[in-house]
């Protein structure tokens, strides 16, 4: 039987980067990949998975209310299937875990997920909370944190490089707005910006008021 594999990271692990390996392999075999991406990461282009050493490749892209399993069986009436790869898996939703679950299952298709397991709050993503409860096989891509242990958490950071710690649990984008740092190194920066920011309302003229 088909297996569901979940590869997990932190940011700037080479998530994009193992994928597209891993689709020169079975294209190298003979055989024919299909690639999904998430549609709001446009950063390389909507459709482009691109990685940070300079591959990329063209991919489909799902949105919350793409139907996955219905596009691989009409992509099956034409063309052969022999793995499904999806990046940014993070971004699926509850339903699309499961068509990619039935996938495995029923039409007998591996499916290799990437993404990130957590968001900048240390939040499970939706999609990465469904496939660490689903996946036949989960896998721990290691990225570095400044110190040099494994990075696990995702900082968000604004333009001035300052943590971030509350807003919308997605925003796109890369080294500019975020930094993988080890747990430690992460809680620290958060205490750091939640004290500069009861300083910062404490000084205001409505804080002093």
């Amino acid at each position: 039987m088909a297996k569901l594999y979940f590869y997990y990271a932190s940011m700037n692990a080479g998530k994009s980067t193992v994928l597209l390996q891993a689709a020169f392999n079975y294209r190298e075999r003979g055989m024919e990949p299909m690639l999904y991406t998430a549609a709001i990461d446009d950063r390389a282009g909507v459709g482009t998975i691109a990685s940070r050493i300079g591959l990329s490749a063209e991919a489909n892209t799902f949105e919350p209310a793409t139907d996955i399993r219905r596009a691989v069986e009409a992509a099956l009436k034409t063309r052969r299937v022999d793995c499904i790869l999806v990046d940014e898996a993070q971004f699926l939703t509850r339903s699309q875990v499961f068509q990619i679950a039935s996938i495995c299952d029923e039409l007998n298709i591996p499916v290799l997920a990437y993404g990130l397991r957590t968001d900048f709050q240390a939040n499970l993503f939706e999609g990465s909370a469904h496939l660490l409860a689903l996946a036949d096989t989960l896998v721990e891509l290691k990225a570095i944190c400044e110190c040099g242990r494994k990075a696990t958490m995702n900082l968000r950071v604004d333009a001035e490089g300052m943590p971030v710690a509350a807003g919308e649990q997605t925003e796109i984008g890369g080294n500019d707005r975020y930094l993988a740092l080890c747990r430690r190194h992460f809680m620290e920066r958060i205490n750091e910006s939640e004290a500069r920011q009861l300083r910062l309302t404490l000084t205001s003229p409505a804080g002093l008021g």
